[in-house]
């Protein structure tokens, strides 16, 4: 499975989005946009991120812009798994 695939089915499940996250593609704004993506929200996503793709997320690693997108939670995502 693609990363971003990963990436999405993980965004709709912390988010409870349902059949709502088959349409989010790369540039689907997240932050902002989502009205389920609040801060305890990000918090979850981040969680299940690290035991999804099997890595660490420091908070200082992360800002708005790593949720600005699907797109860019996937590259964050990918950057993090060769690190």
């Amino acid at each position: 499975m693609a990363t971003i695939d990963i990436v999405r089915s993980t965004v709709g499940q912390v988010l409870q989005l349902g059949g709502r996250q088959d349409s989010l593609n790369p540039e689907s704004a997240l932050l902002g946009s989502i009205p389920e993506l609040d801060s305890m929200a990000v918090v979850s996503l981040i969680s299940a991120l690290e035991d999804q793709f099997g890595i660490m997320i420091d908070d200082d690693e992360i800002d708005a812009s790593t949720f600005a997108t699907l797109g860019s939670l996937t590259e964050f995502c990918e950057l993090k798994q060769r690190s």
